[in-house]
C-alpha cells in the first residue's frame, strides 16, 4: 500500500483508486458477495443496459421505445485502496475462469490525482 502526504495536513492518507465493475444482472449477487469478500464495503451500484453491437442501439433510439433492447446489466464503483482493489480483481479472475457464458464480469480501476 503506497502512502500519500497531504500538504497542509498533518495526517497521511492511504492512496485510492477508483475501481469500475459491470457484469449482466444474472450475475449481479455474485459481485456483490465477491465485494465482501474482497472486504470492499462502500461502493455505489446502478441498473445499465449492455450492448454488444452498435444494431442493439439503433433499435431504441425511437421516441418510446417498448423495450430498452440492452442486456439488463448492473455497474458498480467504489473509491477504495489498492489492496482491497487487488484481491477484487483476483476473485473476479477465478469467477470468470469458472462460468461458461460469454458475459465475464468486467472491471477497471483509475488512478485518483486529487479528491474532496
Amino acid at each position: 500500500m503506497r502512502l500519500t502526504c497531504v500538504m497542509c495536513e498533518s495526517k497521511i492518507l492511504k492512496a485510492m483508486k477508483l475501481l469500475i465493475v459491470t457484469v449482466v444482472e444474472y450475475y449481479r449477487d455474485d459481485v456483490l458477495k465477491l465485494f465482501k469478500e474482497a472486504k470492499i464495503e462502500n461502493f455505489s451500484g446502478s441498473e445499465i443496459d449492455g450492448y454488444k453491437n452498435p444494431e442493439e442501439v439503433m433499435v431504441t433510439k425511437s421516441w418510446f421505445p417498448s423495450q430498452t433492447g440492452g442486456m439488463s446489466s448492473a455497474m458498480f464503483f467504489s473509491f477504495t485502496e489498492d489492496a482491497k482493489i487487488h484481491r477484487a480483481f483476483e476473485l473476479m479472475a477465478e469467477f470468470n475462469k469458472s462460468i461458461k457464458t460469454q458475459n465475464p464480469i468486467r472491471a477497471i480501476v483509475l488512478p485518483i490525482e486529487r479528491s474532496l
